[in-house]
C-alpha cells in the first residue's frame, strides 16, 4: 500500500494533458468593461447643485431637530 507513496506524490495528477489547467486561459477572453463618461450626472444635476441641496437637507433636519428638542423641553436657551 505504502510502496508506490512516493512516486505517486511525484507524478502529475492529470499525467501530461496539455488542458490541465483551463482557468488559466479565461482571464484572456474576460471583456473589458467601457470607460464611464466624465460628465455623467446623477438625477440631472452637477456635483455643486448636490451638494447644495445635502447642505440645505442638513439644515433643515438640524433646525427641526433644535426646535422639537426645545418644545419637548429637553434643551433650554438658558
Amino acid at each position: 500500500m505504502f510502496d508506490n507513496l512516493r512516486d505517486d506524490a511525484n507524478s502529475s495528477l492529470y499525467e501530461d494533458d496539455d488542458n490541465a489547467f483551463p482557468e488559466e486561459d479565461s482571464f484572456a477572453s474576460v471583456p473589458v468593461a467601457p470607460k464611464r463618461k466624465a460628465n455623467v450626472k446623477l438625477l440631472g444635476m452637477t456635483p455643486m447643485q448636490r451638494f447644495v441641496i445635502a447642505l440645505m437637507l442638513m439644515i433643515a433636519v438640524c433646525t427641526l431637530g433644535t426646535m422639537c428638542l426645545l418644545i419637548t423641553g429637553r434643551i433650554g436657551l438658558l
